[in-house]
């Protein structure tokens, strides 16, 4: 687990804090942000795009800590009105952005390889995009509503956070396998023909490490959040 500490907060400079975790570049869309923040702070950024700033600062140490949750009380402090639009968000750079260039890369070193063994590789990634869409596709349509219910004050019966947490799938595991494959299988003459390969490599170890803090989000501060909503409808 990363020692990094995160030390920026609302007053901290939005510039600094990017600059320190590059990373956390890619959290500003999928919160509305953008660049061209000068000096402003974090809190001042968030304040003109209308973003609640407590859960993009939390969803940001998280981020550049490598999957470090604050504590409890802090999470269930933070509102959590935008959460699910920015999942969704989430949800949306990596089935429409991430994995395509991905597989960009991929067609490109499946068509060195013999036929059968390119064949092999890229039905593997599919399978594996396929197995996303469908994790994504559930919290979609059943976990999202539900929460919106909750946070409506609606009373939802037929469904409980617990068993999302119980069929939650560990979906970026599937990735070290595909690494596996290309470190023990893949010829040396394609493995080095150019920056295809480490571009490939450097590209799936970034979408792994977000899909690992993703999975934590939802764990670690949807989940304790959606429970402390089921308990407030109920009361």
């Amino acid at each position: 687990m990363s020692t990094v500490r995160f030390r920026y907060d609302a007053s901290s400079k939005m510039s600094d804090m990017i600059t320190t975790h590059p990373l956390l570049m890619t959290l500003l869309p999928r919160f509305g942000l953008s660049l061209g923040f000068g000096d402003k702070s974090v809190g001042d950024v968030c304040a003109v795009a209308g973003v609640d700033t407590d859960l993009f600062v939390l969803t940001c140490s998280i981020y550049a800590t490598g999957g470090i949750v604050p504590a409890r009380e802090h999470v269930l402090a933070t509102s959590m009105k935008q959460l699910v639009p920015y999942l969704q968000r989430s949800h949306d750079l990596y089935l429409n952005k991430r994995l395509p260039h991905i597989a960009g890369h991929m067609k490109q070193i499946a068509e060195r390889l013999p036929e059968r063994a390119g064949t092999a590789l890229l039905q593997f990634f599919d399978d594996y995009c396929n197995e996303m869409r469908e994790h994504f596709a559930h919290e979609e349509l059943t976990v999202f509503p539900y929460i919106t219910a909750l946070q409506q004050g609606l009373d939802t019966h037929d469904y409980s956070i617990d068993t999302f947490l119980v069929n939650h799938g560990n979906i970026e595991a599937k990735f070290e396998d595909l690494l596996q494959i290309i470190f023990k299988y893949l010829p040396h003459e394609v493995a080095d023909a150019d920056d295809d390969m480490v571009n490939l490599v450097y590209d799936i170890l970034l979408l792994a490490g977000d899909l690992h803090c993703h999975a934590v989000v939802e764990e670690q501060v949807m989940v304790p959040y959606v429970k402390q909503l089921e308990q407030e409808v109920k009361q």
